[in-house]
């Protein structure tokens, strides 16, 4: 437990320091997010991919009405449930009304306190970087009273206007290398990324799930970053790192997609257990981490575009597979129950490759019935039409900028 001088010199410590930072590029995800006195506002998102600057630029225009609080501040390891009544005390003292918590999940019935601050007529807004704990509290306690929204790193629209960048080829080049995490672009460190990986690994997963074979746990995740865009599974991997279960690595799986380092892109079926038995596509979160922290020494251009792709689509829709039935076809994004988005990824379409992209294209257009497909390449565009359907091919630039 803390005293109430000590939580009071935190809390005036803090939001000078957090009011006081700049307020850097705007994100794109502002223009969705809106702070209401019945829901908590809950944004998850990777470690350093600028969760706390939204929430900076989200109460930019009222400040004096905002209190701030990080939990992750070692000073406040001691928190403990009753210290949220000394908190109150010094809401009531500032007489804010919005109240934004960093990483409160790891205070032991956080869920309790904002529910009351919600009943009591406050705006709240909680962050933290694990997706899973946050959603399992929210589950509870705030079952229909908390939005949730997903932060990534830049997308390529913010990683052109963070570096003054025209939109064409040269620069989704760029992008390809070094990804949008905003500490690494304003340092170009590759430490920074790889450190990132270390704290990742160890705060949010180790600690969290007590798993002691960290050794383990970084080998799995460096290979998960080096085999982006192709398929894996727990039960092929279980003997390549020495686990003793199938459902060891299923564990590890969960963990590295929870904390956003890691996604798994399952099969398309229209059943569930169809989708949990084939194996799973793997991506990263940033192709800044597959620069600096894998172990794969060749470009991977393919593969490097493939993953902007999908995480593309990943930020603009709820449920993104893979399609594999005679044909395999790269994405399909699903909005309301149907197919938005039918593409396939080449980074160079040519005559050895042209048909079969196409026909992978063309299997999932018929097995949805629908016209129109496309093809993302690196900077090719072109559109025709083959048995009825329209394919449009697109640079990425287009397709994304």
């Amino acid at each position: 437990m803390l005293s109430n001088s000590q939580l009071t010199e935190i809390v005036e410590y803090q939001n000078v320091y957090f009011l006081g930072k700049k307020i850097g590029l705007q994100r794109e995800k502002l223009e969705e997010i809106t702070l209401y006195e019945s829901f908590v506002l809950l944004i998850t998102g990777v470690r350093r991919a600028g969760k706390s600057t939204l929430l900076l630029q989200l109460l930019n225009d009222n400040k004096e009405q905002s209190l701030f609080l990080n939990f992750e501040d070692p000073r406040l390891a001691g928190f403990e449930l009753p210290d949220f009544q000394k908190l109150d005390v010094i809401i009531r003292e500032k007489s804010v009304k919005n109240l934004f918590f960093d990483e409160i999940q790891i205070v032991e019935g956080w869920e309790l306190y904002v529910r009351q601050k919600l009943d009591e007529g406050f705006k709240v807004a909680v962050t933290g970087s694990n997706a899973t704990l946050l959603s399992r509290e929210m589950g509870t306690k705030l079952t229909g009273r908390n939005l949730p929204y997903e932060l990534f790193p830049f997308s390529y629209r913010e990683f052109l206007e963070f570096k003054n960048l025209e939109n064409n080829s040269f620069s989704v080049e760029e992008y390809m290398t070094e990804g949008g995490f905003p500490e690494f672009l304003n340092l170009d460190n590759g430490l920074v990324l790889q450190r990132l990986l270390v704290d990742v690994l160890n705060r949010d997963i180790a600690v969290r799930y007590g798993i002691r074979d960290i050794n383990s746990l970084q080998q799995l995740a460096i290979y998960l970053i080096s085999n982006i865009g192709k398929l894996v599974s727990a039960n092929k991997l279980k003997d390549l790192f020495g686990l003793k279960s199938v459902s060891a690595i299923a564990d590890y799986f969960s963990h590295l997609e929870n904390t956003y380092l890691v996604q798994f892109l399952p099969k398309f079926s229209y059943s569930l257990k169809t989708q949990v038995r084939n194996p799973k596509k793997v991506y990263v979160v940033d192709l800044g981490l597959f620069t600096h922290a894998s172990i794969v020494f060749t470009d991977e251009l393919g593969r490097r575009l493939e993953n902007m792709v999908y995480l593309h689509l990943r930020r603009k829709f709820p449920e993104v597979y893979y399609f594999n039935e005679k044909k395999e076809c790269d994405f399909i994004a699903i909005k309301q129950g149907k197919p938005a988005e039918i593409i396939q990824v080449c980074y160079d379409l040519n005559q050895d490759n042209l048909q079969r992209e196409i026909a992978g294209l063309l299997d999932a257009l018929n097995y949805f019935d629908e016209e129109k497909g496309k093809i993302i390449t690196f900077n090719q565009k072109d559109r025709f039409e083959k048995d009825g359907k329209v394919i449009e091919v697109l640079p990425f630039h287009e397709f994304a900028g």
